[in-house]
C-alpha cells in the first residue's frame, strides 16, 4: 500500500487482521503525532499484542493502512524497525555479560552505538543502581531487568517508541523514575504508543489513553488541565472494557 511522508509516525487505518476464523482486529484507527504518548488499555484479547505486532511487520493487515514514519512495515519490515525502539514485556537479555556489555551489544546491533558516559547515565536516569552496572545480568530481578531494557530503548534516538507493559516488575518509585524518562522522550518529538494495565501510570504520563475492546478503539480520553484525567472515571470504564483481566 502507497503511504505519504505527511502521515504522523504511528497511522493506523481502518485496519483489520483475523487469525483462522477469529477477527483480532476489526477496523482499528489508530495515529499518533510526533511528541505525543498514548496509552492503549484493553482485556485479554482486545488486541494489543497484535496492534504492536502489525507496526513492527510481524503480522500482516488484511485491510487498512498501517505506517510507520510513512514506511508499510508489511512491505517494508525492516525500514520500520530501524525507526522503532521496542521494549516488550519479557526482554531478552544476555546472562553472562554485565548490564552495561548487555547495553553497548544491543545499540551496537542497532547501529546506535553509545559511549559508556551516556549508558550509564540512561541507567541512572532508568533508576538502576550504580552498584548494578558491571553486574552480570544472571542474579538481576524482573525489575532491575526491566531497568536495563528501558535504558537501551530510550538510547535508541529514533522517531517511534513501542511499549508493552514498561512498568511490569518495577515499584513505585522505580516506575516513577520510568515516567520522568518518558515525557523527557516525548519532549524530544517522539511518539510513544504504550500498551499497558498500569492505570496510574498511564495517567501520570499519557496524553491520550484508548481503550481497546473486540479490535477496535472503543473509546478515548485526552489528559486536560493539571489534573489531566478523572482517575475514578478512568477506572470505571477500564472496568468495563475488560481491564480486570490479565492480558
Amino acid at each position: 500500500m502507497h503511504m505519504t511522508a505527511t502521515l504522523d509516525p504511528i497511522h493506523l487505518h481502518d485496519v483489520s487482521l483475523s487469525y483462522g476464523n477469529h477477527r483480532v482486529l476489526d477496523g482499528l484507527s489508530l495515529s499518533i503525532a510526533a511528541g505525543n504518548v498514548t496509552a492503549l488499555l484493553g482485556g485479554n484479547g482486545a488486541g494489543k499484542s497484535t496492534t504492536l505486532a502489525v507496526l513492527l511487520g510481524f503480522a500482516r493487515a488484511e485491510s487498512g493502512e498501517v505506517a510507520v514514519c510513512g514506511i508499510d512495515p508489511a512491505a517494508d519490515p525492516d525500514g520500520a524497525r530501524r525507526r522503532i525502539a521496542y521494549l516488550p514485556e519479557n526482554v531478552a537479555l544476555y546472562e553472562h555479560l554485565t548490564a552495561v556489555e548487555n547495553a553497548d551489544y544491543l545499540l551496537a546491533l542497532s547501529g546506535q552505538r553509545r559511549d559508556c558516559e551516556a549508558i550509564t547515565r540512561a541507567f541512572a536516569a532508568a533508576g538502576l543502581q550504580e552498584r548494578a552496572w558491571d553486574q552480570r545480568l544472571g542474579g538481576f530481578s524482573k525489575g532491575m531487568r526491566q531497568k536495563v531494557a528501558i535504558a537501551v530503548a530510550l538510547l535508541r534516538e529514533v522517531p517511534v517508541l513501542l511499549l508493552d507493559e514498561p512498568t511490569s516488575g518495577l515499584d513505585p518509585r522505580a516506575t516513577a523514575d520510568f515516567n520522568a524518562l518518558l515525557a523527557r522522550v516525548r519532549d524530544r518529538g517522539t511518539a510513544v504508543l504504550m500498551v499497558t494495565h498500569d492505570l496510574l501510570s498511564a495517567a501520570d504520563v499519557a496524553d491520550r489513553i484508548g481503550f481497546l475492546e473486540a479490535g477496535r478503539l472503543a473509546d478515548e480520553v485526552m489528559a486536560n488541565g493539571a489534573d489531566r484525567f478523572d482517575l475514578r472515571s478512568l477506572h470505571a470504564r477500564f472496568q468495563v472494557g475488560g481491564g480486570r483481566r490479565a492480558a
